[in-house]
């Protein structure tokens, strides 16, 4: 058993002991020893070597900022311990060249990394640390998954743009999740399995002033399709090389930084496989450029892209520790961003619940993540919002830090509908988008299903994962912050948050099974309301963030809508009046037999699509009054109309069951 474990578990047996007795020369001890039991954090299962975490009291923590010497803080009993389990370096895992006095305010400067060999105990060194009465947290550092996933290049493609697509990115055509018509090549692939990017993109693509923090493998900045929505730090750019020139702690950190190899931002070690430009360019490749593919929020070829910052978790073969990741995430809150895309995590399973992830909120993670969420770094969003993959472990539970609640998990569907092979599903799942998915035909490998984005050396590639669902979901959010912007909107973060997770369009039950990719057979029921609160909708997000009510309306089926269902509490007496729907609007979704009855409005919509409609209806009574009419008000609202294939319909009254749900 674990040294760790045996001693806590010793602990506790001694606390038992001491209360079940009477013995007064014991209490004092169970006092001490249950008191000791509460600053562990963790165990030392999977711990990295040579590295500890402590939180300190605040008077020692004063006296550290001032030492001179790294392993020597002016307090006797802390340093005769620092040297009897032989530190090699004290250091705060926290910056306090920006932002100090906010940060002393929470406490952060009282985390500190403690360095020691790698030869050396762990648990004994955390057991003498935790002695002593300065020390009231340790934390055993642990290092993050890798993401697994694989790209396949996409050796070439045509440089031509079909006419009916909004930007002229020549890989557009094939990035099914922005926009699925069921063509893609993938086992029953199914019209509207996407995000509704397109018309999203009618009404926004990004704000120069949204930063997306991406933290993951190094960002290739060099690419052709995301430098130009690189957030650059200009005083280092412009500066000397080798040096601080803007003094926040970090040389040379022009695009972001690496806190794994402490430096620059790399892709080129062995064992990179280009993950974080893959997630980059789905949030933010640039648009409209005749280059590659496009992102989620990358603007309009327009220089009008959300910015995407580095922060370098993974590189090559090695992960950073607990503190490096912290340290990233607090990096990120000091550099503006306001979205943290983060497609990595823990294994599923690993930690058992919310409060193990957060030990009474005082782990250092725990601490970045309340930095980043608490801190407003954009007028228009109060706070920092923050998504992760849910995991590929395919459990039904997402992966921590995923799975904590203060977060969003997404977990990944194909471009048939239905959640991929891998997928983490249900506990600590809250929404779904396409991460794409691999299939065998005849013996070979098809990769035309996954998600198609950027690749460092200006290539372009296909990858399957919730690491590639994930930076949708960001996207979007990037995309609501921009949009609120321009429009003038203040979000709360839980409101942002409400809006992600309730735009959405419904699974209703999954039935059948699938072939993995493995060879394996899934049961499909198995999933059933269990991915989240359903598939995001990138326009319905917007229509939330502008308070517009979004009618769903299935396609290519007589459907009559009661829009008294849609005002007020749902029971409103209203009279539709004859309204003014566009042609454009008309030929976008394809209407035929629109009439308005009573309170409904009956159609058919034979393409599937977007539009905003003005209703207009007499608020009490049946005629709108005037000169010698008494009657009532002729009012109208703003409506959404979301054509989507699998709306349910009501087989006896012809009228929208949900606001989604594929049949």
């Amino acid at each position: 058993m674990n040294r760790t474990k045996l001693f806590i578990l010793a602990l506790a047996g001694i606390f038992a002991v001491s209360c079940a007795t009477d013995n007064v020369d014991g209490s004092e001890s169970a006092i001490v020893d249950a008191a000791m039991l509460k600053k562990f954090v963790n165990t030392s299962n999977d711990a990295v070597k040579g590295e500890l975490i402590i939180y300190v009291d605040e008077a020692t923590a004063e006296q550290l900022e001032g030492a001179e010497v790294a392993t020597r803080s002016g307090v006797t009993a802390f340093d005769e311990v620092l040297m009897e389990i032989g530190a090699e370096n004290l250091k705060p895992v926290f910056n306090l060249k920006v932002n100090a006095e906010r940060k002393r305010e929470r406490g952060m400067h009282r985390w500190y990394a403690v360095s020691i060999s790698e030869d050396a105990d762990l648990d004994v060194a955390a057991k003498t640390l935790a002695e002593l009465n300065v020390v009231e947290r340790v934390q055993f550092a642990k290092r993050v998954v890798a993401p697994k996933s694989q790209p396949v290049e996409i050796d070439s493609y045509a440089a031509t743009r079909a006419a009916e697509l909004p930007f002229n990115d020549p890989l557009l055509v094939e990035q099914w999740h922005y926009n699925n018509d069921g063509t893609v090549d993938f086992p029953n692939a199914k019209a509207g399995a996407d995000v509704n990017l397109f018309d999203a993109w009618e009404l926004t693509t990004g704000r120069p002033d949204v930063i997306v923090a991406v933290v993951d493998e190094g960002v290739c900045y060099e690419h052709e399709d995301l430098n130009a929505n690189m957030l650059v730090n200009e005083a280092e750019r412009n500066g000397q090389p080798g040096v601080d020139d803007d003094e926040n702690g970090y040389v040379d950190d022009i695009y972001g930084y690496n806190f794994v190899n402490r430096g620059a931002i790399t892709w080129t070690r062995t064992g990179d496989s280009g993950h974080g430009t893959h997630v980059a360019g789905t949030v933010a490749a640039v648009n409209n450029n005749g280059k590659g593919g496009a992102g989620v929020a990358g603007g309009s070829g327009n220089g009008d892209g959300v910015r995407l910052i580095s922060c370098q978790i993974i590189s090559g073969a090695t992960a950073a520790s607990t503190t490096a990741t912290a340290e990233a995430i607090e990096y990120a809150t000091d550099r503006g961003a306001c979205v943290l895309q983060n497609s990595w995590g823990f294994e599923a399973g690993a930690v058992s619940n919310d409060k193990s992830f957060e030990t009474g909120q005082t782990s250092v993670e725990v601490e970045a993540f309340r930095y980043f969420m608490e801190t407003q770094n954009h007028p228009n969003l109060e706070g920092g919002i923050i998504i992760f993959a849910a995991g590929n472990d395919g459990k039904a539970v997402a992966g921590y830090p995923a799975a904590w609640n203060k977060l969003i998990a997404v977990s990944a569907i194909a471009p048939d509908g239905n959640p991929t092979y891998y997928t983490c599903f249900d506990r600590g799942c809250n929404v779904s988008a396409p991460g794409g998915e691999y299939f065998v035909r005849n013996n070979y490998t098809v990769d035309y299903g996954c998600v198609v984005s950027t690749l460092p050396g200006n290539k372009y590639a296909r990858m399957q994962g919730t690491s590639m669902a994930c930076p949708h979901v960001s996207g979007i959010a990037a995309l609501a912050i921009s949009y609120a912007a321009d429009n003038g909107i203040v979000m709360t973060l839980p409101e942002l948050k409400d809006i992600i997770v309730s735009s959405v369009t419904g699974f209703g039950t999954f039935s059948g099974t699938k072939v993995n990719y493995g060879g394996g057979v899934i049961n499909l029921s198995t999933y059933t309301n269990k991915m989240g609160t359903g598939l995001i909708d990138a326009y319905r997000v917007l229509m939330a963030v502008r308070g517009t009510t979004c009618i769903p309306v299935p396609l290519n089926q007589s459907v009559i809508i009661d829009i008294a269902n849609y005002i007020g509490d749902g029971n409103s007496q209203i009279k539709m009046l004859k309204s003014d729907i566009s042609e454009e609007v008309v030929e976008k979704l394809g209407i035929t037999d629109c009439k308005f009855m009573g309170s409904k409005l009956i159609m058919t919509c034979t393409k599937p699509g977007s539009a905003l409609v003005t209703l207009k209806y007499v608020a009490g009574g049946n005629t709108v009054g005037g000169g010698q009419i008494t009657g009532g008000m002729e009012a109208q609202q703003e409506f959404a109309l979301i054509v989507r294939p699998g709306v349910k319909v009501d087989e006896g009254t012809g009228s929208p069951l949900n606001p989604g749900g594929w049949l």
